[in-house]
């Protein structure tokens, strides 16, 4: 059953994108999300203890919902009140996010760029490891099942795009696409948001940075192509691992490890600079994967690689604890203790500089071997030079033809 309710607006006269969304279950609406009735539930307070031997959400990174650091009491579902249907399948939920602007500020220093565009907030790839779940919590959300099957949907990002872009503020720069959750979700297919808003940076001339993990990219290569033709776009594929049944368990919804490649082939083909992010590299579970994702990625046409550690904050730890605990229960203790002799003896690190590489013995390991990668299969860790020169507001490129 297909449950869709779109709130009124001056564009409902057009066909709307969602009409034909029928997969799941559907919410759509402006006003502020209301958690779906659980049939019985225990008040907790403070500290969420995950319920043990539960089934698994089927195509779901998370197992369940830990509680909110902004909520003083939350739900925890009962098993014995849940059927088995219940417990194997949680809809997705579509919601509008009346977002009054498009992009957003950041201000890290061991961060590429100012601005990042994100037209979802959650993300149905479900990443147990996605270090945006925490942002969730913002929207009185949980980091856990809750960032896979609550996404809000900027419907209007393309126009606040333009918006931004119109302004006399703005200064012509490299803006990221998307820097929290991946602008080529599942939903992507129906809605073409990030598409609608590729057209813009066209329109205007502004260059971008896509980053994804998906093969839908290649919908929009003739737009990609384009925008490569005057030094516009930049393009990274994630790749974590190069085991499919690791993936489909770490990351449920995500294109597969062998499509990626042929994603970066095809981008590769097509003259559009690609490159490869080894992130999050996972200590005595993925880090072995490190220079043979470089190399398949060089033969396959990329030109530059990075790599980020993974780092496990907030609400992040418990998850990723979990899961680990439950799909590798041999190897647990092993990564756990890897993971904190990266982090001098944490499984987090704030700091700059630091917490995307790691400190100490094995992060210096990990540094040299994909140095000797890099060297090996002729790529760079440098990023591509994107030109700010075609930039035009519409009155600018009108009083061109004159």
């Amino acid at each position: 059953m297909c449950i869709i309710c779109v709130a009124d607006s001056p564009r409902s006269q057009s066909p709307s994108p969602w009409s034909d969304l029928c997969e799941e279950q559907v919410f759509v609406g402006r006003s502020a999300p209301v958690r779906p009735p659980i049939p019985s539930f225990t008040v907790k307070s403070q500290e969420f203890i995950p319920i043990v031997n539960t089934p698994v959400r089927a195509g779901r990174g998370a197992s369940y919902n830990p509680a909110s650091r902004f909520e003083s009491l939350h739900y925890v579902e009962d098993p014995e009140s849940l059927e088995d249907d219940e417990r194997q399948k949680i809809p997705t939920q579509y919601l509008i996010d009346s977002s009054k602007t498009a992009l957003a500020r950041n201000s890290s220093p061991d961060v590429p760029f100012t601005f990042s565009l994100n037209p979802y907030r959650g993300c149905e790839h479900g990443c147990i490891y996605c270090y945006a779940r925490p942002s969730h919590e913002y929207l009185g959300f949980s980091a856990g099942l809750d960032f896979e099957t609550k996404i809000m949907v900027k419907e209007d990002a393309p126009h606040l795009l333009a918006k931004a872009f119109e302004s006399r503020s703005w200064e012509p720069q490299v803006v990221a696409l998307s820097g929290n959750t991946d602008p080529y979700q599942p939903i992507e297919r129906r809605l073409g948001l990030t598409r609608r808003c590729l057209e813009v940076f066209r329109q205007y001339g502004n260059p971008v940075a896509v980053i994804t993990k998906n093969k839908l990219i290649l919908r929009d290569l003739d737009i990609l192509a384009d925008l490569a033709t005057r030094e516009l776009v930049q393009v990274t594929i994630s790749i974590t691992s190069l085991r499919p049944d690791l993936i489909r368990r770490m990351e449920p919804r995500t294109t597969t490890p062998a499509a990626r490649f042929k994603v970066i082939e095809k981008l590769a083909s097509a003259s559009i600079p690609v490159g490869v992010n080894i992130a999050p590299i996972i200590p005595g579970l993925t880090d072995e994967d490190m220079p043979e994702i470089i190399r398949r990625a060089s033969d396959a046409g990329a030109t530059r690689a990075n790599y980020i550690v993974v780092r496990l904050p907030g609400p992040v730890r418990p998850l990723f604890l979990e899961w680990l605990k439950r799909e590798f229960p041999d190897r647990a203790s092993r990564v756990v203790g890897r993971i904190r002799e990266l982090r001098a003896g944490n499984l987090t690190d704030p700091r700059f500089k630091t917490r995307h590489t790691g400190e100490g013995e094995w992060a210096e390991v990990l540094r040299d071997l994909f140095s000797l990668s890099l060297n090996k299969y002729g790529l760079t860790n440098s990023r591509a030079n994107l030109s700010t020169q075609h930039f035009r507001r519409s009155r600018e490129r009108q009083l061109v033809l004159f």
